[in-house]
Formats: C-alpha cells, structure tokens, sequence
C-alpha cells in the first residue's frame, strides 16, 4: 500500500525560525497568547513540539520574538515617514496615516501588539512602541516649539498626547471601518492642529490625496 504521509520540508534555521514567526504572528493574532498551545504551533508549522522550543524556548519566547518583530517593523514606519521634512501639519498626517496604513495591511501585526502581554513573557509590550514613537515626535515637536517661541520642554508632553491619541483611535478603527482610513487621519490632524475651538467642520487631508 502506498503511503499518502507528507514529507516534511526541509528548510535552513533561519527559514525554519522565519516559518514559526510567521504561525505564531497568524495564531496569537487570532486566539490570543493564553488560547495557543506548543502543539498548535508545532502542527501548523508541521513540525515536532521540541522544533519550538529549540528555536524559541517555548511558547513565550515566540511570543515575544513576534512581538519584537512587529514592533520594529511598526518603528521602522515612523521613523522613515517622520524624516521627511515638511510643514507641522503634513506631519501630523504623515504619523497619523504611518499606524493606520500598519493597522489595514498588517492587521494581524496590531492585533498582536495591542492584546494583553502574558506576565512571563520578555517581549516589550505596544505601551513602550507607543512611548519609543512619542520620543521620536517629540524631537520634531521640539525644534519646531524652538522656532517659533514656544517652550520646547514642553514637547515631550505634546508628543505623549499626541501619539497616544493616534494609538487609541487606531484601536478603535481597527473594529469600527465605518469611516475610510484618511477620513480617520484628517480628523485626528484637525483635532490636534486645530483644537476643539477652530475645528473645521469638514475636513480633508492636504498632504495625501484620499483614495
């Protein structure tokens, strides 16, 4: 009789490592960190449960391995579109549109980031993202509060307010798709440029043309 078994692809370390990155970034995405087992991960990976642990240690050395990952990634955006000089509004737009832009086309990446982080685990949680990114911003805030007379010891706390409200309102869009992604970004930069007393009342993105 002819067997119908597989065989198992054999792959490098670091294609093998790549592979169970990817898995685990796709289940703790959608189960969340407790609901994952070793013998979920090893079986979507077709691979035996110490392949994990050989690579990561076990389930939380994966996690947090995925988290890192996404994180960089997500930093790696900030940081390329926030070293593109131009007017303070385009970069509030640019930082606004950098996480939307992450939470439509790596949706997996963010779900993982914002879920709750196991205690034991090592990886960094999105709480210090958020606050990396905010000291980003606050060295652009601060050269622009210096030319124009402002304070800019002040930045750090602008920047904190800033990001964290681009953060939370990310979140939200990601389960509420009622409003289109620059229709989001336009009226955070309006709120955070304009302030409450000089909103517009229909605003519109200057720096990107909506899709």
């Amino acid at each position: 009789m002819t067997s119908t078994t597989r065989p198992r692809v054999r792959m490098t370390g670091e294609q093998r490592r790549r592979q169970l990155l990817d898995i685990g970034r796709e289940l703790f995405a959608e189960r969340g960190f407790e609901a994952t087992s070793v013998e979920e991960l090893a079986a979507h990976a077709d691979v035996s449960k110490p392949v994990v642990y050989e690579h990561f240690g076990g389930k939380e050395g994966l996690y947090g391995a995925v988290v890192d990952r996404e994180m960089q990634a997500l930093l790696d955006r900030f940081t390329s579109a926030l070293s593109v000089p131009g007017p303070p509004r385009e970069m509030l737009e640019s930082a606004a549109l950098v996480l939307l832009d992450y939470i439509e086309e790596e949706t997996d990446g963010f779900r993982v980031l914002t879920r709750d982080a196991p205690g034991q685990s090592g990886g960094a949680s999105f709480s210090s993202l958020i606050g990396e990114v905010a000291r980003k911003v606050e060295h652009i805030l601060g050269r622009e509060f210096g030319g124009r007379g402002y304070d800019p010891r002040l930045a750090q706390l602008y920047s904190q307010a800033l990001v964290g409200m681009v953060s939370l309102v990310g979140q939200w869009w990601l389960d509420n798709r009622a409003l289109g992604k620059e229709q989001v970004a336009a009226h955070l930069v309006n709120l955070s440029y304009n302030g409450l007393a000089h909103l517009d009342a229909a605003p519109a993105l200057r720096g990107r043309t909506a899709s």
